[in-house]
């Protein structure tokens, strides 16, 4: 399918690497403008074109940063079409059961896995809004939909608000053609997730255990972003896609 897009300008958040990377790069090669952001320093494996990027790096969960990064978006690109919200973190070890987590710790997750998206939402959506609406994606996980015997309940709390907070923004915002959607990866082999890395023999075991017999990939991630965001999307809001191999389906 070739996707097609009424919008000019991307924002996209968690951009320093791992999926919102991917999606920068995707978007840029179908001549959308990006505006990349992370706290982390830019990477070198930026496209050229045919989209135009800008990158800001800068901490998402700090309102004065996040406004800074939204007028830097504006003075390059005159507009803000579609809003992408990759950032997150995933704290093993630290992250644990909330009879056992350090409050700091969980204090940190939810400013960054939350409310960052809350920042952003607050600065661009009014931008959006003047371009005559547009689209937001948001990334939460399939963590947020069931417990776990080996809890993260920082992250799995966060990731379940973003997808009631995703559900009122487009019920909030469908009359002024903003759409807003969730997509909830599987076990996905990014950054965050260091721990498979160079471990192929951990890859395959995860792997096997995945009714579509492999992990997840950064492209297949961006793939279902690009089709949520492009105009082909445009009957679609307040939902979520789910993205892993099949894991949600089984009994």
């Amino acid at each position: 399918m070739n996707l097609k897009f009424s919008g000019h300008t991307a924002l996209v958040a968690g951009a320093g690497g791992g999926m919102g990377l991917q999606i920068a790069r995707d978007l840029l090669c179908k001549g959308i403008h990006v505006c990349m952001a992370d706290i982390k320093p830019q990477p070198e494996n930026i496209p050229n074109g045919p989209g135009k990027s800008v990158y800001v790096q800068t901490d998402l969960a700090c309102k004065t940063q996040t406004d800074e990064l939204v007028s830097v978006a504006l003075a390059e690109f005159g507009r803000i079409d579609y809003l992408v919200n990759t950032l997150g973190v995933l704290w093993f070890g630290k992250d644990k059961s909330v009879v056992d987590i350090d409050l700091e710790v969980w204090d940190e997750v939810m400013n960054i896995n939350l409310r960052s998206i809350v920042l952003l939402a607050k600065a661009a959506v009014p931008e959006i809004l003047k371009c005559g609406g547009g689209a937001m994606v948001h990334f939460s996980s399939i963590d947020a939909l069931s417990g776990d015997p080996v809890p993260q309940d920082a992250y799995g709390a966060s990731k379940a608000a973003l997808i009631r907070l995703s559900k009122s923004m487009a019920i909030q915002f469908a009359k002024n053609n903003l759409r807003s959607n969730v997509i909830l990866p599987g076990p996905t082999l990014t950054p965050m997730q260091q721990r498979w890395q160079d471990r192929p023999d951990v890859q395959s075991e995860i792997g096997a255990t995945i009714p579509l017999g492999r992990l997840g990939s950064t492209q297949d991630m961006s793939d279902a972003c690009l089709f949520l965001l492009s105009d082909h999307a445009s009957w679609i809001t307040g939902t979520e896609l789910v993205v892993d191999g099949g894991i949600t389906a089984l009994p």
